[in-house]
């Protein structure tokens, strides 16, 4: 992003500010089981509200789709890869684990999906950041880990990939893939620089993704999963609702128009809610 906007903006001084969350420094428990939503954003909001930083750099997908008054999201970069990766210490894909085979995983959403496609493995809970986690399953802690595609690639671990997961098995959580920039709502100067690197097709994504998520009511303790996808002026927007047992799932789509991805979002929500996915998500 710094160098996005120093190519742009090449007078401006860019100062690159490292904060560390709670989400980072809690690394023993499931996501879901720690401080709610929001664990990876909070102290950079705060330094946001503070004015100690001019925007806020968000793994999007961390990002709670309800954010403070006087906070906005006011754009993303382009997507990286949106999809979940396998992968194994024996090089075996997914169809090919043995039953028993332990798979390593810090979503209830991964969790939840993988039970659905292969109820015979067993999944266990693992944190810390990705190089660490890496490390566990290669020291033989674990048979295998599923992960983000982005995360992975954008450290340049592409090779240690052993499978891209179909999204038709595993929808990937909202946002996933995208960097969500966050600035004060009256900050002109700020939007001005983000409106100049804000990637329309990601953007168009993932605003569809998160009214969906929102519409829902769902959050980090819910196994729900979204997609969007942009063509021309058109959108596809897939969504998933499943227990956590992943014995029960409900998998909606609807397309709609970039000229207002929230209804969109919205209604495919609506759609959900109304096929009983209320009572999947409260399981």
């Amino acid at each position: 992003m710094a160098q996005g906007v120093a190519n742009i903006f090449p007078n401006l001084q860019v100062e690159i500010k490292t904060i560390s969350t709670r989400g980072d420094e809690n690394q023993d428990r499931r996501l879901d089981e720690i401080f709610g939503e929001g664990v990876f954003v909070k102290e950079l909001e705060q330094a946001l509200l503070r004015k100690e930083i001019d925007i806020a750099v968000h793994s999007l997908k961390d990002m709670p789709t309800t954010l403070p008054d006087r906070l906005a999201l006011a754009g993303v970069l382009e997507r990286s890869d949106p999809q979940d990766v396998l992968v194994t210490t024996s090089g075996a894909k997914l169809a090919d684990l043995p039953a028993g085979a332990r798979i390593a995983t810090g979503s209830l959403r991964r969790a939840a999906q993988l039970k659905a496609k292969r109820p015979d493995l067993k999944t266990d809970n693992i944190r810390g950041n990705l190089e660490t986690r890496l490390n566990k399953v290669y020291e033989g802690n674990f048979d295998g880990i599923i992960l983000a595609a982005a995360g992975m690639l954008r450290l340049g671990l592409g090779d240690k990939i052993t499978e891209y997961l179909p999204t038709e098995d595993f929808l990937p959580t909202v946002g996933q893939g995208a960097i969500g920039l966050e600035i004060f709502r009256d900050d002109t100067d700020s939007a001005e620089i983000v409106s100049k690197i804000n990637h329309l097709p990601t953007w168009y994504a993932v605003r569809v993704e998160r009214a969906f998520l929102r519409g829902l009511g769902g959050g980090c303790r819910s196994p729900i999963a979204a997609l969007g996808t942009v063509n021309d002026s058109e959108i596809n927007l897939c969504g998933m609702v499943m227990d956590i047992s992943g014995k029960h799932a409900m998998r909606v789509c609807q397309k709609g128009s970039t000229s207002n991805p929230e209804e969109l979002g919205e209604r495919l929500a609506q759609e959900a809610l109304r096929l009983g996915a209320g009572k999947l998500i409260s399981r």
